[in-house]
Protein backbone atom coordinates (compact mmCIF):
# COMPACT_ATOMS: atom_id res chain seq x y z
CA UNK A 1 0.00 0.00 0.00
CA UNK A 2 1.37 3.42 -0.93
CA UNK A 3 1.86 6.00 1.80
CA UNK A 4 -1.11 8.14 0.75
CA UNK A 5 -3.43 5.12 0.66
CA UNK A 6 -2.27 4.09 4.12
CA UNK A 7 -2.75 7.59 5.57
CA UNK A 8 -6.20 7.94 4.03
CA UNK A 9 -7.21 4.52 5.33
CA UNK A 10 -5.94 5.42 8.82
CA UNK A 11 -8.22 8.46 8.70
CA UNK A 12 -11.22 6.29 7.83
CA UNK A 13 -11.49 7.76 4.35
CA UNK A 14 -13.37 6.19 1.43
CA UNK A 15 -10.68 4.70 -0.86
CA UNK A 16 -12.68 5.81 -3.91
CA UNK A 17 -11.81 9.42 -3.01
CA UNK A 18 -8.16 8.78 -3.85
CA UNK A 19 -9.02 8.98 -7.54
CA UNK A 20 -9.49 12.73 -7.03
CA UNK A 21 -5.83 13.22 -6.03
CA UNK A 22 -2.86 13.87 -8.31
CA UNK A 23 0.75 14.46 -7.35
CA UNK A 24 3.66 16.41 -8.84
CA UNK A 25 6.89 14.57 -8.04
CA UNK A 26 10.10 16.58 -7.82
CA UNK A 27 13.45 14.87 -7.57
CA UNK A 28 15.65 16.14 -4.76
CA UNK A 29 12.87 17.46 -2.52
CA UNK A 30 13.39 16.44 1.13
CA UNK A 31 16.21 14.07 0.28
CA UNK A 32 17.08 11.65 3.09
CA UNK A 33 17.99 8.04 3.73
CA UNK A 34 14.47 7.47 5.03
CA UNK A 35 11.42 8.10 2.76
CA UNK A 36 10.72 11.59 4.08
CA UNK A 37 9.38 12.88 0.76
CA UNK A 38 6.81 10.08 0.59
CA UNK A 39 5.71 10.72 4.18
CA UNK A 40 5.38 14.47 3.64
CA UNK A 41 3.46 14.06 0.38
CA UNK A 42 1.09 11.55 2.00
CA UNK A 43 0.35 13.73 5.03
CA UNK A 44 -0.36 16.83 2.97
CA UNK A 45 -2.29 14.85 0.36
CA UNK A 46 -4.51 13.25 2.98
CA UNK A 47 -5.15 16.65 4.55
CA UNK A 48 -6.05 18.26 1.23
CA UNK A 49 -8.32 15.35 0.32
CA UNK A 50 -10.08 15.60 3.69
CA UNK A 51 -10.59 19.31 3.07
CA UNK A 52 -11.99 18.71 -0.40
CA UNK A 53 -14.31 16.01 0.94
CA UNK A 54 -15.66 18.27 3.70
CA UNK A 55 -16.09 21.12 1.21
CA UNK A 56 -18.08 18.84 -1.09
CA UNK A 57 -20.25 17.68 1.79
CA UNK A 58 -21.05 21.18 3.01
CA UNK A 59 -21.52 22.69 -0.47
CA UNK A 60 -23.59 19.68 -1.59
CA UNK A 61 -21.37 19.07 -4.59
CA UNK A 62 -21.90 15.96 -6.68
CA UNK A 63 -18.16 15.35 -6.88
CA UNK A 64 -15.25 15.98 -4.53
CA UNK A 65 -13.01 18.76 -5.92
CA UNK A 66 -9.75 17.64 -7.43
CA UNK A 67 -6.68 17.71 -5.17
CA UNK A 68 -3.16 18.46 -6.38
CA UNK A 69 -0.09 17.82 -4.22
CA UNK A 70 3.18 19.33 -5.41
CA UNK A 71 6.42 18.11 -3.83
CA UNK A 72 7.84 21.61 -4.18
CA UNK A 73 5.07 23.20 -2.14
CA UNK A 74 5.30 20.39 0.41
CA UNK A 75 9.06 20.75 0.81
CA UNK A 76 8.77 24.52 1.26
CA UNK A 77 6.04 24.10 3.87
CA UNK A 78 7.98 21.46 5.79
CA UNK A 79 10.78 24.04 6.11
CA UNK A 80 8.43 26.93 6.91
CA UNK A 81 10.17 27.87 10.16
CA UNK A 82 13.49 28.07 8.29
CA UNK A 83 12.16 30.13 5.37
CA UNK A 84 10.59 32.78 7.60
CA UNK A 85 12.05 36.27 7.43
CA UNK A 86 10.80 39.10 9.64
CA UNK A 87 11.69 42.45 8.04
CA UNK A 88 14.52 40.62 6.33
CA UNK A 89 15.85 39.06 9.53
CA UNK A 90 16.29 35.26 9.55
CA UNK A 91 14.62 33.31 12.36
CA UNK A 92 16.33 32.44 15.60
CA UNK A 93 17.16 28.73 15.41
CA UNK A 94 17.91 26.26 18.16
CA UNK A 95 19.30 27.71 21.39
CA UNK A 96 22.95 26.97 22.30
CA UNK A 97 22.00 24.22 24.77
CA UNK A 98 19.65 22.48 22.30
CA UNK A 99 21.99 20.07 20.55
CA UNK A 100 23.78 16.73 20.55
CA UNK A 101 26.33 16.10 23.31
CA UNK A 102 28.90 13.36 23.66
CA UNK A 103 28.47 11.25 26.77
CA UNK A 104 30.72 8.72 28.44
CA UNK A 105 29.24 5.97 26.28
CA UNK A 106 27.53 7.62 23.31
CA UNK A 107 25.33 10.63 22.61
CA UNK A 108 22.42 12.51 24.12
CA UNK A 109 20.32 15.30 22.65
CA UNK A 110 18.79 18.07 24.73
CA UNK A 111 16.09 20.65 24.04
CA UNK A 112 16.42 23.94 25.90
CA UNK A 113 14.88 26.56 23.61
CA UNK A 114 12.52 27.73 26.36
CA UNK A 115 14.00 29.41 29.47
CA UNK A 116 12.28 27.02 31.89
CA UNK A 117 13.61 23.99 30.03
CA UNK A 118 17.12 25.48 30.05
CA UNK A 119 16.90 26.07 33.80
CA UNK A 120 15.77 22.51 34.45
CA UNK A 121 18.55 21.07 32.29
CA UNK A 122 21.20 22.99 34.20
CA UNK A 123 19.65 22.08 37.55
CA UNK A 124 19.72 18.39 36.61
CA UNK A 125 23.42 18.73 35.85
CA UNK A 126 24.06 20.67 39.11
CA UNK A 127 25.26 23.68 37.13
CA UNK A 128 24.56 27.40 37.68
CA UNK A 129 22.06 29.25 35.51
CA UNK A 130 24.79 31.03 33.57
CA UNK A 131 26.78 27.90 32.73
CA UNK A 132 28.36 27.92 29.28
CA UNK A 133 27.95 25.29 26.60
CA UNK A 134 31.54 24.22 27.23
CA UNK A 135 30.77 23.61 30.91
CA UNK A 136 27.66 21.62 30.01
CA UNK A 137 29.64 19.55 27.51
CA UNK A 138 32.26 18.69 30.11
CA UNK A 139 29.64 17.67 32.68
CA UNK A 140 27.64 15.51 30.25
CA UNK A 141 30.80 13.84 28.93
CA UNK A 142 31.39 12.40 32.42
CA UNK A 143 28.10 10.48 32.53
CA UNK A 144 26.42 7.65 30.57
CA UNK A 145 23.73 8.75 28.11
CA UNK A 146 20.83 6.94 29.80
CA UNK A 147 21.82 8.41 33.16
CA UNK A 148 21.71 11.92 31.68
CA UNK A 149 18.35 11.19 30.07
CA UNK A 150 16.78 10.06 33.33
CA UNK A 151 18.31 12.82 35.45
CA UNK A 152 17.12 15.58 33.13
CA UNK A 153 13.62 14.13 32.77
CA UNK A 154 13.36 13.73 36.55
CA UNK A 155 14.10 17.45 36.81
CA UNK A 156 11.36 18.30 34.30
CA UNK A 157 13.78 18.98 31.45
CA UNK A 158 14.28 17.35 28.08
CA UNK A 159 17.10 15.00 27.11
CA UNK A 160 17.07 11.75 25.15
CA UNK A 161 19.84 9.22 24.68
CA UNK A 162 20.67 8.20 21.13
CA UNK A 163 19.28 4.77 20.30
CA UNK A 164 19.67 2.62 17.23
CA UNK A 165 16.49 1.29 15.62
CA UNK A 166 17.16 -2.10 17.24
CA UNK A 167 17.64 -0.54 20.68
CA UNK A 168 14.42 1.47 20.37
CA UNK A 169 12.46 -1.56 19.17
CA UNK A 170 13.50 -3.40 22.34
CA UNK A 171 11.88 -0.81 24.63
CA UNK A 172 8.43 -1.05 26.16
CA UNK A 173 7.53 2.36 24.78
CA UNK A 174 8.32 1.28 21.21
CA UNK A 175 6.01 -1.73 21.61
CA UNK A 176 3.21 0.50 22.91
CA UNK A 177 3.64 2.93 20.03
CA UNK A 178 3.73 0.21 17.37
CA UNK A 179 0.56 -1.36 18.76
CA UNK A 180 -1.52 1.77 18.10
CA UNK A 181 -2.97 2.94 14.78
CA UNK A 182 -1.40 5.91 13.04
CA UNK A 183 -4.56 7.89 13.79
CA UNK A 184 -6.54 6.91 16.89
CA UNK A 185 -10.25 7.63 16.37
CA UNK A 186 -13.06 7.27 18.92
CA UNK A 187 -16.66 8.34 19.41
CA UNK A 188 -17.33 10.77 22.27
CA UNK A 189 -20.77 10.45 23.77
CA UNK A 190 -24.08 10.07 21.96
CA UNK A 191 -25.30 13.68 21.91
CA UNK A 192 -25.56 15.52 18.63
CA UNK A 193 -23.52 18.49 17.54
CA UNK A 194 -25.03 21.47 15.81
CA UNK A 195 -25.60 21.09 12.09
CA UNK A 196 -23.14 23.13 10.08
CA UNK A 197 -24.79 25.48 7.61
CA UNK A 198 -24.31 24.60 3.94
CA UNK A 199 -21.70 26.42 1.89
CA UNK A 200 -22.54 28.28 -1.29
CA UNK A 201 -20.53 26.51 -4.02
CA UNK A 202 -20.39 29.77 -5.96
CA UNK A 203 -18.50 31.50 -3.14
CA UNK A 204 -14.79 31.80 -3.73
CA UNK A 205 -12.70 30.51 -2.19
CA UNK A 206 -14.52 27.43 -0.99
CA UNK A 207 -13.74 27.14 2.75
CA UNK A 208 -14.69 23.77 4.24
CA UNK A 209 -14.09 24.96 7.83
CA UNK A 210 -16.02 28.24 7.48
CA UNK A 211 -18.12 28.99 10.56
CA UNK A 212 -16.23 26.55 12.78
CA UNK A 213 -14.79 27.69 16.09
CA UNK A 214 -11.52 26.06 17.10
CA UNK A 215 -9.87 26.41 20.51
CA UNK A 216 -6.14 25.97 20.00
CA UNK A 217 -4.27 24.82 23.11
CA UNK A 218 -1.10 23.69 21.36
CA UNK A 219 2.60 24.50 21.29
CA UNK A 220 5.60 23.58 19.21
CA UNK A 221 5.10 22.55 16.30
CA UNK A 222 2.71 19.84 15.16
CA UNK A 223 -0.36 21.25 16.90
CA UNK A 224 0.18 24.82 15.65
CA UNK A 225 0.71 23.49 12.10
CA UNK A 226 -2.64 21.68 12.35
CA UNK A 227 -4.53 24.73 13.61
CA UNK A 228 -2.78 26.98 11.09
CA UNK A 229 -4.18 24.65 8.41
CA UNK A 230 -7.69 24.78 9.87
CA UNK A 231 -7.44 28.58 9.85
CA UNK A 232 -6.43 28.45 6.17
CA UNK A 233 -9.62 26.49 5.49
CA UNK A 234 -11.84 29.10 7.10
CA UNK A 235 -12.05 28.21 10.80
CA UNK A 236 -12.08 30.87 13.50
CA UNK A 237 -9.00 29.69 15.43
CA UNK A 238 -8.30 31.18 18.85
CA UNK A 239 -4.99 30.13 20.37
CA UNK A 240 -4.84 30.19 24.16
CA UNK A 241 -1.60 30.20 26.17
CA UNK A 242 -0.80 30.55 29.84
CA UNK A 243 0.35 34.13 30.52
CA UNK A 244 3.64 32.91 32.00
CA UNK A 245 4.50 30.72 28.98
CA UNK A 246 4.96 33.05 26.01
CA UNK A 247 5.79 31.44 22.69
CA UNK A 248 9.11 31.95 20.93
CA UNK A 249 8.46 35.00 18.68
CA UNK A 250 9.65 33.56 15.37
CA UNK A 251 7.88 30.26 15.99
CA UNK A 252 4.69 32.15 16.78
CA UNK A 253 5.02 34.19 13.60
CA UNK A 254 5.50 31.10 11.45
CA UNK A 255 2.57 29.13 12.84
CA UNK A 256 0.23 32.02 13.64
CA UNK A 257 -1.16 32.71 10.17
CA UNK A 258 -4.93 32.97 10.13
CA UNK A 259 -5.27 32.77 13.94
CA UNK A 260 -5.88 35.02 16.88
CA UNK A 261 -3.80 34.75 20.06
CA UNK A 262 -4.87 35.31 23.66
CA UNK A 263 -3.36 34.65 27.09
CA UNK A 264 -5.62 32.89 29.60
CA UNK A 265 -4.93 31.42 33.04
CA UNK A 266 -7.14 28.35 33.19
CA UNK A 267 -6.59 28.05 36.93
CA UNK A 268 -7.74 31.53 37.94
CA UNK A 269 -10.21 32.28 35.14
CA UNK A 270 -12.08 29.07 34.32
CA UNK A 271 -15.25 31.01 33.54
CA UNK A 272 -13.79 32.58 30.41
CA UNK A 273 -12.77 29.18 29.07
CA UNK A 274 -16.25 27.80 29.77
CA UNK A 275 -17.80 30.66 27.81
CA UNK A 276 -15.53 29.87 24.87
CA UNK A 277 -16.16 26.13 25.12
CA UNK A 278 -19.94 26.65 25.12
CA UNK A 279 -19.92 27.56 21.43
CA UNK A 280 -16.72 25.79 20.28
CA UNK A 281 -16.81 23.09 17.62
CA UNK A 282 -13.26 21.77 17.99
CA UNK A 283 -10.68 21.74 20.79
CA UNK A 284 -7.08 20.91 19.83
CA UNK A 285 -4.52 20.18 22.55
CA UNK A 286 -0.78 19.63 22.24
CA UNK A 287 0.35 19.04 25.80
CA UNK A 288 1.44 15.79 27.44
CA UNK A 289 -1.43 13.31 27.84
CA UNK A 290 -3.23 14.11 31.06
CA UNK A 291 -1.43 17.41 31.64
CA UNK A 292 -4.64 19.43 31.18
CA UNK A 293 -6.99 17.04 32.95
CA UNK A 294 -6.80 18.98 36.22
CA UNK A 295 -8.49 21.87 34.42
CA UNK A 296 -11.35 19.63 33.30
CA UNK A 297 -9.95 19.34 29.79
CA UNK A 298 -9.85 15.58 29.34
CA UNK A 299 -11.77 14.54 26.20
CA UNK A 300 -14.54 12.98 28.26
CA UNK A 301 -14.92 16.04 30.52
CA UNK A 302 -14.97 18.39 27.54
CA UNK A 303 -17.53 16.26 25.75
CA UNK A 304 -19.76 16.14 28.83
CA UNK A 305 -19.87 19.94 28.97
CA UNK A 306 -20.01 20.48 25.21
CA UNK A 307 -21.81 17.50 23.64
CA UNK A 308 -20.87 16.77 20.04
CA UNK A 309 -17.43 18.38 20.38
CA UNK A 310 -14.49 17.21 18.25
CA UNK A 311 -11.40 16.85 20.46
CA UNK A 312 -8.02 16.47 18.77
CA UNK A 313 -4.85 15.61 20.69
CA UNK A 314 -1.22 15.42 19.69
CA UNK A 315 1.75 14.45 21.84
CA UNK A 316 5.35 13.34 21.45
CA UNK A 317 5.27 9.76 22.74
CA UNK A 318 1.58 8.84 22.68
CA UNK A 319 -0.99 8.33 25.40
CA UNK A 320 0.17 4.83 26.39
CA UNK A 321 3.31 3.29 27.84
CA UNK A 322 5.95 4.41 30.35
CA UNK A 323 6.84 7.51 28.35
CA UNK A 324 3.27 8.75 27.92
CA UNK A 325 3.77 11.48 30.52
CA UNK A 326 7.09 12.70 29.16
CA UNK A 327 7.64 15.93 27.33
CA UNK A 328 9.13 15.69 23.87
CA UNK A 329 9.85 17.42 20.59
CA UNK A 330 10.52 16.28 17.03
CA UNK A 331 14.31 16.40 17.44
CA UNK A 332 14.15 14.21 20.55
CA UNK A 333 11.77 11.68 19.00
CA UNK A 334 14.20 11.34 16.09
CA UNK A 335 16.98 10.52 18.56
CA UNK A 336 15.01 7.99 20.61
CA UNK A 337 13.43 6.07 17.73
CA UNK A 338 16.63 5.38 15.78
CA UNK A 339 16.04 7.99 13.08
CA UNK A 340 19.11 10.03 14.07
CA UNK A 341 21.27 6.90 13.97
CA UNK A 342 19.83 5.93 10.57
CA UNK A 343 20.34 9.37 9.04
CA UNK A 344 23.86 9.42 10.47
CA UNK A 345 25.28 6.59 12.54
CA UNK A 346 25.60 5.50 16.14
CA UNK A 347 29.03 7.16 16.15
CA UNK A 348 27.92 10.40 14.46
CA UNK A 349 24.15 11.01 14.65
CA UNK A 350 22.28 12.86 11.93
CA UNK A 351 18.82 14.33 11.45
CA UNK A 352 15.98 14.43 8.97
CA UNK A 353 16.15 17.24 6.38
CA UNK A 354 13.16 18.90 8.06
CA UNK A 355 11.17 18.55 11.26
CA UNK A 356 9.09 16.09 9.30
CA UNK A 357 7.55 14.36 12.31
CA UNK A 358 6.16 17.68 13.51
CA UNK A 359 4.92 18.91 10.16
CA UNK A 360 3.66 15.54 8.97
CA UNK A 361 1.78 14.86 12.19
CA UNK A 362 0.36 18.38 12.08
CA UNK A 363 -1.17 17.90 8.64
CA UNK A 364 -2.49 14.48 9.65
CA UNK A 365 -4.08 16.03 12.74
CA UNK A 366 -5.81 18.67 10.62
CA UNK A 367 -6.96 15.91 8.28
CA UNK A 368 -8.30 13.88 11.20
CA UNK A 369 -10.32 16.86 12.45
CA UNK A 370 -11.85 17.39 9.03
CA UNK A 371 -12.67 13.71 8.58
CA UNK A 372 -14.28 13.76 12.03
CA UNK A 373 -16.40 16.72 10.96
CA UNK A 374 -17.44 14.96 7.75
CA UNK A 375 -18.43 11.84 9.68
CA UNK A 376 -20.22 13.99 12.24
CA UNK A 377 -22.30 15.60 9.51
CA UNK A 378 -23.93 12.20 9.02
CA UNK A 379 -24.43 11.04 12.62
CA UNK A 380 -23.95 14.15 14.76
CA UNK A 381 -21.75 12.45 17.35
CA UNK A 382 -18.70 13.87 19.08
CA UNK A 383 -15.26 12.57 18.16
CA UNK A 384 -11.78 12.12 19.64
CA UNK A 385 -8.77 11.91 17.34
CA UNK A 386 -5.27 11.38 18.68
CA UNK A 387 -1.82 11.32 17.07
CA UNK A 388 1.76 11.07 18.32
CA UNK A 389 5.11 12.02 16.82
CA UNK A 390 6.55 8.66 17.85
CA UNK A 391 3.80 6.84 15.94
CA UNK A 392 4.50 8.93 12.85
CA UNK A 393 8.18 8.04 13.31
CA UNK A 394 7.26 4.33 13.41
CA UNK A 395 5.38 4.75 10.15
CA UNK A 396 8.37 6.50 8.58
CA UNK A 397 10.88 3.88 9.67
CA UNK A 398 8.81 0.71 9.32
CA UNK A 399 5.80 1.41 7.13
CA UNK A 400 6.74 3.46 4.07
CA UNK A 401 8.62 2.18 1.08
CA UNK A 402 10.67 4.73 -0.84
CA UNK A 403 9.48 5.32 -4.37
CA UNK A 404 11.56 6.25 -7.38
CA UNK A 405 11.41 9.96 -8.14
CA UNK A 406 10.76 10.37 -11.84
CA UNK A 407 9.60 13.97 -11.98
CA UNK A 408 11.36 17.24 -12.67
CA UNK A 409 14.21 18.26 -10.36
CA UNK A 410 13.40 20.32 -7.30
CA UNK A 411 14.89 23.77 -7.88
CA UNK A 412 14.36 25.25 -4.45
CA UNK A 413 11.48 26.85 -2.57
CA UNK A 414 11.29 30.16 -4.42
CA UNK A 415 8.03 29.44 -6.26
CA UNK A 416 6.30 28.61 -2.98
CA UNK A 417 7.38 31.61 -0.91
CA UNK A 418 5.48 34.87 -0.52
CA UNK A 419 5.71 38.15 1.38
CA UNK A 420 2.98 39.57 3.61
CA UNK A 421 2.71 42.68 5.76
CA UNK A 422 1.70 41.99 9.35
CA UNK A 423 1.67 43.62 12.80
CA UNK A 424 4.93 41.73 13.34
CA UNK A 425 6.59 43.30 10.31
CA UNK A 426 7.10 42.32 6.70
CA UNK A 427 7.08 38.51 6.59
CA UNK A 428 8.55 36.20 4.01
CA UNK A 429 6.85 32.85 4.48
CA UNK A 430 6.00 29.55 2.87
CA UNK A 431 2.68 29.25 1.09
CA UNK A 432 0.26 26.55 2.24
CA UNK A 433 0.76 23.18 0.51
CA UNK A 434 -2.87 22.10 1.04
CA UNK A 435 -4.60 22.72 -2.27
CA UNK A 436 -7.83 21.64 -3.96
CA UNK A 437 -9.89 23.04 -6.85
CA UNK A 438 -11.74 26.14 -5.70
CA UNK A 439 -10.01 26.16 -2.31
CA UNK A 440 -7.99 28.94 -0.66
CA UNK A 441 -4.51 29.85 -1.88
CA UNK A 442 -3.50 31.66 1.32
CA UNK A 443 -4.58 32.78 4.76
CA UNK A 444 -7.18 35.48 5.26
CA UNK A 445 -5.10 37.26 7.91
CA UNK A 446 -1.43 37.45 8.94
CA UNK A 447 -0.16 36.43 12.37
CA UNK A 448 -0.60 38.81 15.29
CA UNK A 449 1.62 39.42 18.33
CA UNK A 450 1.47 36.72 20.97
CA UNK A 451 -1.34 37.28 23.47
CA UNK A 452 -2.57 40.43 21.74
CA UNK A 453 -6.24 39.37 21.38
CA UNK A 454 -9.03 39.09 23.91
CA UNK A 455 -10.10 35.59 24.86
CA UNK A 456 -13.48 35.67 23.14
CA UNK A 457 -14.97 34.67 19.83
CA UNK A 458 -15.40 37.16 17.02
Amino acid sequence: MTAIKFAWSALGGDPARLARLTTVVRQGALEARLPVRELARACVGACALAAAELAARRAELTEVPGVRVDDGAVAAAFHSERHLLVDGRPPVAFAPLSRFWRTADGWVRTHANYPHHRARLLAALSLPGDASAETVAARIAERPALEVEEAVYDAGGLAVALRTPKEWAATEQAAEVAARPLVERERLGTAHARVLPPLDPATAPLLPAAGLRVLDLTRVLAGPVATRTLALLGADVLRLDAPWLPELPDQHADTGFGKRSAALDLGTDPGTFEELLATADVVVTGYRPGALDRFGLSPQALSARRPGLVVAQVSAWGAHGPWAGRRGFDSLVQVATGIAATEGSAEEPGALPAQALDHGTGYLLAAAVQRALTEQSYDGGGRLVRLALARTAHWLTDGIRPAAATGAPYEGPGAWLAETDSPLGRLRHALPPVSFAGGPAGWARPPVPWGSDTARWR
